[in-house]
């Protein structure tokens, strides 16, 4: 991968709070997140379980964020591959990356179906990497600064506490995969709720590459309420969001034995629009917490 690193730092890293706002937002989610803690504590649910990002994007005027615990680093599960969708975006912009059928159907397959087989494509196509036997030392070394040209990119845009730059699997990593992870799979993917929070809101609002991109960008992650067929409307936000006729989703969530996780940018029919990060950890059968949080985050901004 060869991104100029400052490309759009100043854009990037400009602040989304507006310290006159945040108060009331910051209240809302502590509530959410202590109502959530009590609701479920009977299931397993710790605070160092849960992570929440919210960002009102209500008023391009009035923006204001909040969080519970939204610095803290987790395993990501899919929602690392929205990481993916902007950073190959950029790359096509800049012309980096050269454009074909098969990268847009890595990229529609990878988001609108979560394929972990089009994620470790993509991957390869933005980092000039390939997958394979394990390698010596030294060629991992050079084949590792390689995939580490997707941290530096976001490191560059401001974003701490991540790690961008494995691929996602189901059976395991083999290889030079399986070396680049580490003995005790320290290098995993790992992401912060704010991280994901503030790129999805630059994505919803076309500030990460030009609109047309960020269009095309959503119209991947938008999401169908009215199917029962797809996981991504059914199984995490979009279980609340099917009991408010006309809202609209637009979202990249996965799930993992350990890990249940959703990046939502959501509009409600009374012209509410805001941006919503969940993870959860060591409670991913419980489909019901992700839900509890968007009832309580919709009904805390329709009260303000």
């Amino acid at each position: 991968m060869r991104v100029p690193a400052n490309v759009l730092v100043a854009l990037w890293t400009s602040t989304l709070m507006a310290p006159s706002f945040a108060e009331p937002l910051q209240r809302l989610v502590d509530d959410a997140a202590q109502s959530v803690l009590q609701r479920f504590a009977d299931k397993g649910l710790k605070p160092e379980n849960l992570a929440i990002s919210l960002i009102n994007l209500s008023d391009p005027q009035r923006q204001s964020s909040a969080h519970y615990r939204g610095e803290a680093p987790i395993y990501p599960a899919s929602v690392v591959k929205l990481f993916y969708l902007a950073c190959a975006q950029r790359q096509l912009q800049d012309g980096i990356l050269k454009d074909s059928p098969e990268l847009q159907r890595g990229l529609r397959d990878m988001i609108v179906e979560s394929s972990n087989d089009a994620t470790g494509y993509v991957l390869d196509c933005i980092t000039d990497t390939v997958s394979g036997p394990e390698l010596s030392p030294d060629e991992l070394k050079m084949w590792g600064e390689k995939r580490n040209a997707v941290n530096r990119f976001f490191s560059g845009l401001g974003h701490t506490n991540l790690n961008v730059n494995q691929k996602t699997w189901n059976e395991g990593p083999y290889g030079r995969e399986r070396q680049f992870l580490g003995p005790n799979y320290e290098n995993r993917n790992k992401l912060t709720t704010d991280a994901t929070a503030q790129l999805l809101a630059k994505i919803a609002l076309s500030q990460c590459v030009s609109p047309e991109r960020s269009l095309q960008m959503m119209e991947l992650l938008k999401r169908d309420l009215t199917s029962n067929n797809d996981s991504q409307s059914t199984d995490f936000s979009g279980i609340a969001l099917k009991e408010i006729p006309g809202a609209k989703l637009w979202s990249k969530a996965g799930w993992t034995s350990t890990a249940r996780h959703d990046a939502a940018y959501i509009e409600t029919p009374d012209g509410k629009r805001f941006v919503l990060v969940v993870f959860t950890t060591g409670v991913a059968n419980e489909k019901d917490i992700i839900p509890f949080v968007v009832r309580a985050v919709v009904k805390g901004l329709s009260e303000n």
